[in-house]
């Protein structure tokens, strides 16, 4: 490792870091406004509140494969200038289907806004792959660590913008969405990465196996089971926490600062939960999430003060960090190298598929039930989750002895 590849590394990762600070402010304003909003250009019936957060989880997963397709055409850099873009253009619509009162037109804004977050979630591995060995950990660790500043960023612009265009209440936080598009564009057009080199030889780790064999893994299910059922439960709860907290009283400032402080615990962790792995092991990170996403379940419905919706969402979001990040790692203990884009394609569109259709759900069961129905639910996925996990280790005991 030479200082001047060292050194090109470490501004790649700042300025990844930086873009992700910027553009990734957008999902928290979208999380905290988006039901909010939805709500207030619904009339009487207010179930599909939070299908405009849906229409957002779509979009990331249906960006996730023709993301991956168009930066392999034109570059990642020029592809990540292009997910701004999408970014900007969705935060346009957004304020203007505010201004038109078009529920409709609203949703298919956040659609858009959720495609150019697809881009985003690439930043970390372009860090990667632009690090030596040594420092690749450390690369990723700086892009989540623009995941916090985001956490900061987006909430306040959403706060301190939503009245700007009063009485079209929520205009100027989307507004800022697209102001957001065009700063990670201007940050990003200072972005160097090294060409990839091109492979030669047979595969590394051996050629590639048909999914089926890959999925038959137990391992693997109880991983991918594990990843989906944390990031759905995050999502099927924080979606709906906006709409509890305002409709217990509260501010849509109040439940902004709450999705602010969760968004904080979801990518605070990730600076140790690598070394959390490496000493525990990754089923039992996966279970302790488990057990953080237990208890923001009993400290959301032990009553409905402000701390307590800002503690449980804060619960939920480490619950998250420790759950998907252990159990992501799992995962990659099943697959060759050979295997890793169908694997992981597979991986991302399950698991974003189900992510849209828990917060579309949310919203359903907090219409129809209430909060605590909606933190009811965390006891029997988190109880199967635990259960397949000690399963797992049953079975590895037995496996072990038998030899």
């Amino acid at each position: 490792m030479t200082d001047q590849s060292l050194h090109e590394a470490k501004r790649t990762a700042l300025v990844l870091a930086a873009a992700q600070a910027f553009v990734g402010a957008a999902t928290p304003i979208t999380i905290s406004m988006g039901g909010l909003a939805g709500s207030y250009l619904l009339s009487t019936d207010k179930s599909l509140a939070t299908l405009p957060v849906t229409s957002f989880n779509i979009g990331v997963a249906l960006g996730a494969l023709p993301a991956a397709l168009i930066m392999r055409a034109v570059g990642r850099r020029n592809g990540f200038m292009g997910g701004c873009i999408a970014t900007f253009a969705g935060g346009v619509v957004a304020t203007l289907a505010l201004f038109q009162a078009s529920f409709w037109l609203f949703a298919a804004a956040l659609l858009m806004v959720g495609l150019g977050n697809s881009f985003v979630q690439q930043y970390r591995f372009a860090a990667a792959d632009n690090a030596p060995d040594s420092f690749k950990p450390r690369a990723i660790s700086w892009v989540l660590g623009g995941g916090v500043f985001a956490a900061i960023i987006g909430p306040q612009l959403a706060i301190n913008t939503r009245e700007v265009f009063a009485p079209v209440s929520f205009a100027g936080a989307f507004l800022s969405v697209a102001f957001l598009g065009v700063v990670g564009a201007v940050i990003l057009s200072f972005l160097r990465l090294r060409k990839e080199p091109v492979e030669t030889g047979p595969p590394a780790g051996g050629e590639a196996r048909p999914l089926g064999v890959i999925l038959s893994q137990p391992r693997f299910l109880v991983a991918l089971f594990c990843g989906v059922g944390t990031f759905a439960l995050m999502s099927f709860v924080m979606t709906g926490a906006p709409l509890a907290m305002v409709g217990c009283g509260f501010s849509p400032d109040d439940a902004t600062l709450g999705i602010s402080w969760h968004v904080i615990a979801m990518f605070g962790p990730s600076f140790f939960t690598g070394r959390l792995i490496t000493r525990f092991g990754k089923e039992r990170v996966v279970a302790a999430g488990m057990f953080l996403l237990i208890g923001c379940a009993l400290v959301a419905l032990s009553g409905i003060a402000l701390w307590q919706f800002w503690t449980a969402l804060i619960l939920l979001g480490i619950g998250w960090n420790f759950g998907f990040i252990g159990a992501t790692a799992m995962v990659a203990d099943c697959y060759r190298p050979s295997e890793k884009n169908k694997v992981q394609g597979m991986h991302d569109f399950l698991l974003f598929s189900l992510v849209a259709f828990s917060s579309l759900m949310s919203g359903q069961v907090y219409n129809a039930f209430g909060w605590d129905m909606l933190n009811w639910v965390i006891f029997p996925v988190t109880g199967l989750c635990l259960i397949s996990l000690g399963a797992l280790a049953l079975r590895r005991r037995r496996t072990v002895q038998s030899v």
